[in-house]
C-alpha cells in the first residue's frame, strides 16, 4: 500500500504536523494541561499544573520521611522569616522616603492655592504617597489640615483619591522581583496592574463627579449627620506590635513632624527621635528624712522633681548626618532587603507549592460556591480581604503577599480581584477607628475625611464588580500582562509614567492655572479617548469605521508597534531583561525551519 509505512521511511512533517507535536509534548511536561484555545495555542493565564518529582511518601524510608519533615519545617521556617523581614523592610523604606521627602511633603500641602485645582490635588495625592510610601501618613496630613481648618473638606475629596491610587505602587514593585520568568511575569504583573487600573477608573469616573455635585462630600456629610459618635476609638496595632522590636533598633521617626509640617508649626530640627520617654529625679535640697516606709508626702521636703529625658535606642540616636544622608543610607539599605526577601518568598513558594499542596492550597482559594450560588464566591473574598487587611492594618502587605501567590500560579487573577477589592475596603476602616481615636474638636473633620475614602472604594466596587459585564480592569490587566511578558521594560516605563512623570507634568500645568491645565490637557485626553474608540470598533465592529481607520497600518511603525522601541532599548541596553524571552526565540526559529523538527525523531 501506498500509504504504509515501510522500510523505515517517514513521512514528510507538515506545519500542522509540528504543532500537534509541540502542543504534546508540550502537554506531556504537566500533570495537568491548561486549556487550550480554539486557535490551538495554550492559555497563557491558565494556572500551572505543577508535577511533582518526588517520591511519595508510601515510598520513603524512616530517614527519608524524616528528612522531609525536617526540610518541610525549615522552608516554612524561612518563608515566614522572609515574610517577616520583608514587612520590616517596608517599614525601614517607609521612614526612608519621609527623610527624604518629608520637608518637601509638607511644603506641598501648605500650597492651598494650588490645591483647589482638582486635578492637581489628585496628582499631589499621587506623589505624596508615592514619596512617603504610606497611604496612612498621607491621609493623616490631610486629616490633621482638615482639623486645623487649613484645607476645606471639598479640597482634599481629590487628594484622598490620588491616596488611593498611589497605594498601588507597592504591589507593582513586587511584581518587578518575578519578572526572570515569563509566565510567572505576565502573572503577576497583571495582578498588581488589575489593583492601579481599578483605581484609574474610579477616579475618571468620580472626580468629574466630585468636581461637578461633590457627591462624596454631601453623603459622608448626611452619614455623620445621621449619627452620634464620640472620640475614644482606639485603631488596632497588631502589625506595628510585631515590626516595632527591630525597626526600632534601627530607626525611629518623630510621628508628628510631617503633620506639623504641613500645618505650618514646623521646626528646623531633625525628623530623627532623639528622646523617648521621661523620667522624674528627685534634686538636693533641704529635707527631712521621712522614712522608706512613709505612705504620705513629706511636708518637710524643700527637693524639687526634675524631668529628665530618656535617650532613644536605635542605631542613629546621636548622628551627626542630616536627615537626607540618614534617607540615603536607609533607602539603600531597605531596598537590597526588600529585593532579597522577594527572591527568597518566590523561590520558597516555588519549592513548597508543588503537587498535592499546590492543588490544595489552589483549590481552597479559588474555591467557588455550587450552582445557583457561585456569583457569592467573589463577595466572600472581598470580605475576606477586608478582614485580613484589618488584622494586618496595611493594604500594601497584604497585596505584596498575594502579588508572588498570583505569580506562582496559586490565586488566579479573577479572585485575586475582589481580595485587592477588600484590601481597599480594609484600610478605609482603619483609618475610621484611628479617627475616633482624635479629640472632640477633630473627630467630625477626621470622620469625615474617613468616610469620603470609604465611599470612594465602594463606588469602585459598585461600578466596576457588582455587574460581572463591567469588571473591566481583569482583561485590560491581562492585556497589559501579555504586553509586559514580550516586553518587559513595558512595566519600567508604566511605573515611571503612571506614578511619576505623567503625575509630575500634569502638577507644572496645574501651577499655571487652570486655563492652561485645560487648554493643554484636554486635547490630549480627547486623543486619548479617540484612539481607545477606534481601537474597539476595529476588533468589534469595523464596518462601522471609514475604511482607512480600519487599522493602523499607514501610520509609521514606531506609532503603532512596540518593536521599534523593543529593538532601540535592547541596543541601548544589552542584557537579560530588555532582550525577548528565549523561549520565544526558539519557537520562532523552530517555525522558520521545519526542517529541524523534521530530523529529530517523534
Amino acid at each position: 500500500m501506498p500509504n504504509s509505512l515501510t522500510g523505515g521511511q517517514v513521512p514528510p512533517l507538515t506545519l500542522d504536523t509540528v504543532g500537534l507535536v509541540d502542543r504534546s509534548l508540550g502537554n506531556a511536561g504537566t500533570s495537568g494541561s491548561a486549556p487550550v484555545l480554539e486557535d490551538g495555542k495554550m492559555d497563557p493565564w491558565a494556572l500551572p499544573q505543577l508535577k511533582d518529582t518526588g517520591q511519595s511518601w508510601k515510598e520513603l524510608s524512616v530517614a527519608g520521611r524524616v528528612l522531609r519533615v525536617a526540610t518541610g519545617f525549615l522552608k516554612a521556617c524561612g518563608l515566614l522569616g522572609s515574610l517577616y523581614l520583608f514587612i520590616c523592610s517596608l517599614d525601614i523604606l517607609s521612614s526612608a522616603f519621609q527623610l527624604l521627602s518629608s520637608k518637601v511633603t509638607g511644603d506641598i500641602f501648605k500650597e492651598n492655592v494650588v490645591l483647589s485645582n482638582p486635578v492637581a490635588g489628585l496628582v499631589i495625592g499621587v506623589l505624596v504617597t508615592v514619596l512617603v510610601q504610606s497611604s496612612s501618613t498621607s491621609s493623616s496630613i490631610v486629616v490633621s489640615m482638615v482639623a486645623s481648618k487649613l484645607l476645606t473638606v471639598q479640597a482634599c475629596v481629590p487628594i484622598i483619591m490620588g491616596v488611593n491610587v498611589g497605594t498601588s505602587i507597592t504591589s507593582t514593585l513586587v511584581s518587578m522581583a518575578q519578572s526572570g520568568d515569563r509566565d510567572e511575569f505576565r502573572r503577576a504583573f497583571g495582578g498588581s496592574a488589575v489593583h492601579g487600573i481599578f483605581n484609574w477608573l474610579t477616579v475618571l469616573i468620580l472626580l468629574p463627579l466630585e468636581s461637578a455635585i461633590a457627591l462624596l462630600e454631601r453623603l459622608s456629610a448626611l452619614t455623620l449627620g445621621a449619627t452620634s459618635l464620640q472620640p475614644g476609638g482606639h485603631a488596632p496595632d497588631i502589625l506595628k506590635v510585631l515590626t516595632q522590636p527591630l525597626t526600632h533598633l534601627i530607626v525611629q521617626l518623630d510621628t508628628d513632624a510631617i503633620a506639623s509640617s504641613a500645618t505650618g508649626n514646623a521646626t528646623n530640627s531633625s525628623l530623627i527621635k532623639q528622646w523617648c520617654g521621661t523620667r522624674e529625679v528627685m534634686t538636693s535640697g533641704n529635707s527631712s528624712d521621712c522614712g522608706a516606709a512613709a505612705s504620705g508626702p513629706c511636708p518637710e521636703r524643700n527637693g524639687t522633681a526634675a524631668v529628665e529625658l530618656l535617650p532613644c535606642h536605635h542605631l542613629f540616636v546621636g548622628t551627626t548626618l542630616t536627615d537626607l544622608a540618614v534617607g540615603f543610607i536607609l533607602l539603600a539599605a531597605s531596598l537590597l532587603l526588600l529585593c532579597t526577601c522577594l527572591v527568597l518568598i518566590v523561590k520558597l513558594l516555588n519549592s513548597v507549592l508543588r503537587g498535592r499542596i499546590a492543588q490544595a492550597v489552589r483549590k481552597v482559594i479559588n474555591a467557588d460556591f455550587p450552582f445557583p450560588f457561585s456569583w457569592l464566591s467573589g463577595y466572600l473574598a472581598i470580605l475576606v480581604g477586608a478582614g485580613l487587611t484589618f488584622v494586618l492594618q496595611s493594604s500594601s502587605v497584604f497585596t505584596a503577599a498575594v502579588v508572588p501567590l498570583m505569580g506562582v500560579g496559586v490565586i488566579s487573577l479573577e479572585r485575586a480581584y475582589p481580595l485587592f477589592l477588600g484590601s481597599n475596603i480594609g484600610t478605609t476602616t482603619t483609618a475610621l477607628l484611628a479617627a475616633l481615636a482624635s479629640p472632640a474638636d477633630m473627630l467630625l473633620s477626621a470622620l469625615q475625611v474617613a468616610l469620603i475614602h470609604f465611599f470612594f472604594n465602594l463606588a469602585g466596587i459598585l461600578l466596576w464588580y457588582v455587574v460581572p459585564v463591567l469588571r473591566l480592569p481583569i482583561p485590560l490587566a491581562k492585556r497589559f500582562g501579555d504586553v509586559t511578558a514580550k516586553y518587559r521594560w513595558v512595566a519600567i516605563a508604566y511605573l515611571l509614567l503612571s506614578f511619576l512623570l505623567l503625575p509630575l507634568a500634569a502638577f507644572g500645568l496645574s501651577l499655571a492655572g487652570s486655563t492652561v491645565l485645560a487648554a493643554v490637557g484636554g486635547p490630549l485626553v480627547g486623543l486619548v479617548l479617540l484612539v481607545i474608540l477606534v481601537n474597539v470598533l476595529q476588533r468589534h465592529r469595523p464596518a462601522w469605521l471609514p475604511r482607512r481607520l480600519r487599522s493602523w497600518a499607514w501610520l509609521p511603525l514606531w506609532l503603532h508597534s512596540l518593536e521599534p522601541w523593543d529593538r532601540l532599548l535592547g541596543r541601548c541596553c544589552p542584557c537579560r531583561v530588555c532582550s525577548p524571552p528565549p523561549a520565544a526565540a526558539k519557537e520562532a526559529h523552530c517555525y522558520e525551519n521545519p526542517e529541524v523538527l523534521a530530523s529529530q525523531q517523534l
